[in-house]
């Protein structure tokens, strides 16, 4: 099916399914402890053994030489199959980093062995037994360091958030040294690691030439190719089966290390292999969001609206690598006929930088939203004001080319009520409630909407029962429910009448899970195939398709009545299409906006921060399961709050390395940390998005929270910090004198 037309009124605007606040249709398998994900599928091949993964104890340079004798000598030892063993792996197409073989070595934990055992301990002893020699090189491993050296990139994220490597709009330099409110701030933001719960992990089976993995991720056609890829087979050689995912925030877009040695070691040693990675190597063998220094001028006139606005932002990768889009946003979310925007990109000999939830918008919008607040201060404006002041309902880079759906405004309208932002104290430090330093922050929050191509099968048994099948992934955001839910509509079945398959490559290709994008895409691809299903349902029964309507298990047209599974038969019908998207998205800028609203306290003698209460008003189209949706945002609104106070991982700018790669170290926030919050949909509905009308909302509710943070803490202190995690360190020595 192709979309190249807006929508009109179709069968999911019934909304008798979609759109109702279902219960997770997976949840009894995951509070029972019954879900399979992937570490725990001891069904699916017999005489699993071990694997376990070393990592390279450098950052950069070689391995001169690696004695295995006493690690293949050690009890339960199967196989050690070391990166010297084999000349370097093809990288993946979605891969910056190499994988595994040969000796150089990018960077710290980059895998240099596997070893297989009988039991996951005698693996892991082996491994430490194993003695490498290396040869160090220097390494670049400080990004303000190698600023100086940094190039002018352009990089596309490929979920909706990239730039040029720079471009202009009008004569920024003069309009910024003619407005008579200006500012110019440097703000930067921390390497910070996806810290998923389940780790990177993967069994592997071979069968002659034909490999099984049953894995953890979030793109399983992307993995699929790749995996065959890198292990230099063909595509069609390769099953991927992810039915669970246990977390990913991009980290599982891509082909890591425990598939492809699983694989490995599984041919090796001529067993299924099952391995994960520990805790440690997630943070530096795996991927991360890079660290930003980001400049913001900004320029306006005395009545607010701005005249002139430049956002630069420097990052680091590997060779080949791309920037951080931190600049995406800014090109769109504000009116400004002066506008800057440029990227640099630094090489550094760090761990891979890449996607994690909401890669560009969330780090852009924590510097961006902070100067936004920092002008309206100059101006002596409310920062609610000031945003709606200078919106806009067209590309402010391409005039005439207008939103789909642009309800910002409302968003911080009615967040701002809602919120009792009438409260605040406009004086910074103008609230104590005993040793509590009380303030409010607000930020826009702002995500381009991304459509991908995505298939799915539908088949219909005699029994009236549907079973759609997609490789689509479920990684805790609901895709069993919500498919579920547009089938059930879709072929006027109830909810318990369909049967929800995900995660297999056998299965048609979907759009998977990532940017924002999954939701939406996967349910169209179920529309897709559904109308094709009743259009052969129609043509079984005999009656027009265009006429018949699909209710309560029955199909109705005129005065023909006909239960839904006799067009099935004994055999059952089968039908499978795809969604795909012609220019409407070139047409018209698709976006989804927010307002977020924070209150923290801040302790007065410590410095001690605490959020108190949080809100997010969300704009992006139709919503098809609220409670789920809600569930996204909220655990976004989480990953924002430790954005803004906890998360960073610690760089030894000597060796080259993430200091602090496991969850002792690596501070994230738990439930004492996270208070009341709150989440209000507006009623949209956006018809050039797709026939669901819907957009994605999951990374959403990251984009700006950081900001909101940051912003309250000023209202609360009269501290601004500008650079991330704001720690109680950074606040200490500037608060306030206590009386």
């Amino acid at each position: 099916m192709k979309f190249d037309t807006p929508a009109t009124t179709n069968p999911i605007d019934q909304l008798k399914v979609v759109g109702k606040p279902v219960d997770r249709i997976d949840g009894p398998l995951k509070t029972t402890g019954m879900a399979p994900y992937a570490y725990e599928r001891h069904d699916v091949a017999p005489d699993q053994a071990y694997g376990h993964v070393l990592g390279a104890g450098i950052g950069k340079g070689r391995i001169a030489a690696m004695d295995t004798a006493v690690a293949k000598a050690a009890p339960g030892v199967l196989a050690v199959l070391t990166t010297l063993d084999m000349p370097r792996l093809e990288k993946g197409q979605m891969n910056t980093a190499f994988l595994f073989g040969g000796a150089d070595i990018q960077h710290y934990h980059q895998a240099i062995a596997v070893v297989v055992a009988e039991t996951f301990e005698q693996a892991r002893d082996a491994a430490a037994m194993i003695q490498v020699r290396y040869v160090r090189e220097p390494g670049r491993f400080d990004l303000a360091a190698e600023a100086p050296n940094a190039k002018l990139t352009s990089a596309d994220s490929g979920e909706g958030s990239g730039a040029a490597h720079e471009e202009r709009i009008g004569d920024f330099e003069a309009a910024f040294a003619q407005a008579p409110v200006t500012l110019d701030a440097t703000y930067t933001t921390p390497d910070e690691s996806h810290a998923m719960m389940e780790p990177h992990a993967t069994i592997a089976a071979w069968e002659g030439d034909r490999l099984t993995v049953w894995t953890s991720n979030q793109m399983v056609a992307w993995g699929r190719r790749d995996l065959a890829k890198t292990l230099g087979i063909p595509a069609e050689k390769v099953r991927l089966d992810s039915p669970f995912v246990g977390g990913g925030f991009g980290g599982k877009l891509f082909l890591r290390a425990d598939a492809v040695l699983a694989a490995l070691g599984a041919r090796t040693a001529g067993r299924p292999v099952k391995l994960a990675l520990a805790r440690p190597l997630m943070a530096n063998n795996t991927t991360h969001r890079p660290a930003t220094i980001q400049r913001i001028r900004i320029g306006a006139g005395r009545d607010g609206r701005i005249t002139a606005i430049a956002h630069e932002s420097l990052s680091g990768d590997l060779p080949d690598g791309q920037p951080e889009t931190a600049v995406s946003q800014t090109k769109l979310l504000y009116a400004g006929a002066n506008r800057l925007t440029a990227m640099r990109l630094a090489v550094l000999d760090l761990p891979e930088g890449n996607a994690m939830r909401a890669p560009g918008e969330a780090p852009g919008l924590m510097t961006l939203e902070v100067a936004m607040d920092e002008m309206a201060e100059r101006l002596e404006m409310d920062p609610v004001e000031f945003r709606i002041l200078n919106d806009t309902q067209e590309d402010p880079e391409h005039p005439g080319r207008r939103f789909s759906q642009r309800q910002l405004v409302r968003c911080l309208r009615e967040g701002a009520e809602r919120f009792g932002w009438n409260r605040r104290a406009a004086k910074p430090g103008g609230h104590r409630e005993g040793r509590w330093l009380v303030g409010m922050g607000v930020a826009a929050g702002f995500r381009n909407n991304l459509v991908m191509a995505s298939g799915a099968r539908v088949r219909l048994d005699g029994g009236g029962g549907v079973t759609v099948e997609t490789d689509m992934t479920d990684i805790g955001t609901g895709s069993y429910t919500i498919i579920a839910q547009t089938a059930a509509e879709m072929m006027g079945v109830p909810l318990e009448k369909v049967a929800v398959r995900l995660g297999d490559s056998s299965f048609p290709v979907s759009a998977g899970s990532g940017g924002q994008w999954g939701g939406n895409s996967s349910t169209a691809g179920v529309y897709a195939a559904c109308m094709k299903l009743r259009e052969a349902v129609a043509q079984r029964l005999g009656v027009n398709s265009a006429e018949a309507s699909f209710v309560d298990g029955e199909v109705r047209a005129g005065n023909r009545v006909a239960p839904l599974g006799q067009a099935a038969g004994v055999d059952g019908l089968v039908a499978e299409d795809r969604i795909e998207y012609g220019d409407l998205a070139k047409r018209y800028q698709q976006s989804t906006f927010a307002g977020h609203f924070v209150e923290v306290g801040v302790d007065a003698a410590t410095g001690e921060t605490r959020v108190r209460r949080m809100l997010a008003v969300c704009a992006a189209g139709r919503i098809l399961n609220p409670k789920s949706a809600r569930s996204q945002v909220i655990g976004a609104m989480t990953m924002g709050v430790g954005a803004a106070l906890m998360e960073e991982l610690a760089v030894d700018k000597r060796h080259g390395f993430f200091v602090n790669h496991d969850l002792a170290g690596y501070e994230v926030p738990v439930h004492a940390d996270i208070p009341h919050q709150d989440v209000v949909f507006l009623d949209e509905v956006d018809p050039i998005s797709s026939p669901m009308k819907a957009k994605g909302v999951g990374e959403l509710g990251i984009c700006g929270v950081g900001a909101a943070v940051a912003n309250a803490i000023h209202n609360a202190t009269g501290v601004r910090v500008r650079d991330y995690p704001i720690t109680l360190d950074k606040l200490l020595d500037r608060l306030p004198e206590v009386a």
